[in-house]
């Protein structure tokens, strides 16, 4: 096959820095979807081509499957592959009305009397909706998205009251929780109320102990995380919370705590030019093939948090 080195660079990109020993990971073990993601975001890719590969895992019903969530396998149309579907059109800007009204007639289904959407680990588990109560973790992330490209559907009423409702009283929480509440509160309609909330799961975060501001010390690694959180055990880095500098989690950590982060974000790049993959709560242990479709999806985000803060790649 052709050298895939000789894809051109762009002229900020060092010939054997991060994006181009990610560029090759990526072409040579990617699907699809995350080739063309690259390609968008790094290579001045179109987004149409991105639209036409997600097709590829959309169901009759308006919502996604066929491991879409590479965690996630099988056919059935779940409301995390649906999450990740929205995250994609978010980030080629498809996330429109139109394309999001099958999107919410599907979730509308799957919801509780609430509008809050079952969790993950529910569905890989072998569970299923009608058991499942409703997850802030996976209700957050969705509703964010919606907000934030300006999308009105009668579920999503519903929907943000349950997410209000959730952050507000989060006390004992998950880095999941929290994470999944940045994600909603970035982009929730009410900005005083949304800014007030993420004050306090600052300082609940912080008082917890629920991130990582010292790497070298902890010996922790970073991985990009996945929306719906990270697995028992595992402590997010400030990155995870403030994925972008003008989210409303990066007022919780210092300059030097941030830099910390990101710099400890580089340096998880392996020798094969991707980021290991996030672990998903409630997922079996994961095998090869799943782990392999992860990764790629974990390089991009990690790239993408790295240049929204301006490092260099």
């Amino acid at each position: 096959m052709a050298d895939i080195a000789a894809v051109p660079l762009t002229p900020a990109s060092p010939p054997r820095g991060a994006l181009a020993r990610a560029e090759r990971f990526v072409w040579l073990t990617a699907r699809v979807l995350e080739q063309r993601l690259f390609a968008h975001h790094f290579r001045d890719g179109a987004p149409g081509p991105v639209e036409t590969a997600l097709d590829a895992y959309r169901n009759d019903d308006g919502g996604y499957g066929h491991g879409l969530e590479p965690a996630l396998r099988g056919p059935a149309v779940l409301p995390a592959h649906t999450a990740r579907a929205l995250g994609v059109l978010d980030a080629v800007g498809r996330c429109d009305a139109r394309r999001a009204e099958d999107v919410c007639r599907y979730l509308t289904s799957v919801s509780t009397a609430e509008g809050a959407l079952p969790a993950v680990g529910t569905y890989a588990n072998g569970g299923g909706a009608a058991r499942a109560p409703g997850s802030l973790s996976a209700t957050a992330p969705v509703v964010g998205l919606l907000h934030r490209n300006e999308v009105w559907h009668p579920w999503l009423f519903r929907a943000t009251d349950f997410c209000r409702q959730a952050v507000e009283s989060l006390e004992a929480a998950r880095p999941g929780d929290v994470e999944a509440a940045v994600l909603f509160l970035d982009h929730a309609p009410d900005r005083a109320r949304a800014k007030a909330a993420a004050e306090r799961l600052g300082h609940l975060v912080r008082r917890e102990g629920l991130v990582v501001l010292d790497p070298e010390g902890s010996g922790a690694r970073p991985t990009t995380s996945a929306a719906s959180g990270h697995a028992p055990g595992d402590r997010p880095f400030p990155h995870d919370y403030a994925r972008t500098p003008d989210s409303l989690a990066r007022a919780w950590f210092t300059d030097a705590e941030m830099d910390r982060s990101l710099d400890a974000l580089a340096a998880a790049q392996q020798d094969d030019g991707g980021w290991p993959a996030p672990r998903l709560p409630g997922a079996q242990e994961p095998t090869p093939g799943v782990l392999l479709e992860a990764r790629p999806i974990a390089t991009i985000e990690a790239l993408r948090i790295l240049t929204a803060y301006g490092r260099p790649v």
